[in-house]
């Protein structure tokens, strides 16, 4: 072989490893992110695949290196195993999942993580955090809070109450702890029962139907979720009933917001947000964390508000299912 020969065969050598490192290096930036999430069953559901599969059209659209898998499963076991094809089959190093029960996925979870993939878990926490590098969720805390202290503002310190809880979780436990916690601190409001309505309007109408039938002076309603006071609604209609002047929701479904908006109903006229969008933010924040070699925080909380005709206009999404 000529000099000549050997030096355009090391140029081209020395050319071939550059681009396999450069490719290698691209390969290794590359975000591959799972996103697991329970299917569209009721209206919170439906946006929160809304907003996961906006997450996934702006985000892939900004930033060339990152490809979103997106995977919704109908229970706990369908779920489990989508979580393993999502690391054995698309082999994602990044997982952002809403677990549709804690205990059943804290196992899969901890067998995705141990393969090196980042967990985000959103909402739902598990049983065992060393599964996740990371938690997002809304504040459960104020989501139980402000509606108590609106109440206690809107009667004046004085009146007859009942609650409509969501189903046996912390997340429930959470929300109601603050609320009792603010009725406390007021005794002139009567806290005269709260029952499981699971976040259902049915259940939400029968329930209420209950409270409506024991108790002859209601002054106002929490029903801890939009759709359970839109069974609520309901069911007051039904007995007609004209003692009830407060009802108060939480979520900030759009109809619930637009309701406030428009100022047709007096009872509803504030609302609490635990929007579904958070699943959006909580993709966001992973994916470009993890673009850049960084790691989110152990726990990030997205603020409940209170929702009022005055701010409303910024939590009214109309092309959302919620």
């Amino acid at each position: 072989m000529t000099r000549f020969n050997r030096r355009a065969t090391l140029r081209t050598l020395a050319l071939a490893g550059a681009l396999l490192a450069a490719g290698a290096q691209a390969q290794a930036t590359e975000v591959r992110l799972g996103v697991s999430i329970p299917a569209a069953t009721h209206s919170f559901m439906g946006g929160i695949n809304y907003w996961a599969n906006q997450a996934k059209k702006d985000l892939e659209k900004e930033h060339k290196d990152l490809r979103i898998t997106i995977r919704t499963a109908a229970n706990a076991p369908e779920q489990a195993n989508q979580l393993q094809d999502l690391s054995t089959v698309t082999r994602i190093n990044a997982l952002v999942i809403f677990p549709f029960e804690s205990a059943a996925l804290t196992r899969p979870v901890q067998q995705v993580k141990s393969k090196g993939v980042y967990v985000t878990v959103v909402d739902r926490g598990l049983t065992d955090t060393s599964a996740q590098d990371a938690y997002v969720a809304g504040d459960n805390t104020a989501f139980g809070r402000i509606p108590a202290e609106y109440l206690v503002q809107k009667l004046g310190g004085k009146g007859k109450i009942v609650a409509l809880r969501g189903i046996p979780t912390t997340l429930d436990n959470e929300r109601w702890d603050a609320f009792n916690a603010v009725l406390k601190q007021n005794p002139g409001i009567e806290l005269l029962d709260g029952k499981y309505a699971n976040w259902n309007r049915d259940d939400a109408f029968k329930v209420t139907q209950d409270f409506l039938t024991r108790f002859k002076q209601i002054d106002a309603i929490w029903a801890a979720d939009d759709d359970m006071a839109v069974g609520v609604l309901r069911a007051i209609e039904q007995a007609k009933r004209d003692d009830i002047k407060i009802v108060f929701g939480g979520a900030g479904a759009k109809g619930m917001v637009k309701t406030i908006l428009d100022g047709k109903d007096p009872r509803i006229q504030a609302d609490v947000s635990y929007s579904p969008k958070f699943i959006y933010d909580a993709i966001k924040l992973t994916a470009e964390a993890r673009l850049k070699g960084e790691k989110l925080p152990a726990t990030t909380i997205i603020p409940s508000v209170l929702i009022t005709p005055q701010n409303a206009k910024d939590f009214y999404h109309p092309d959302s299912p919620f």
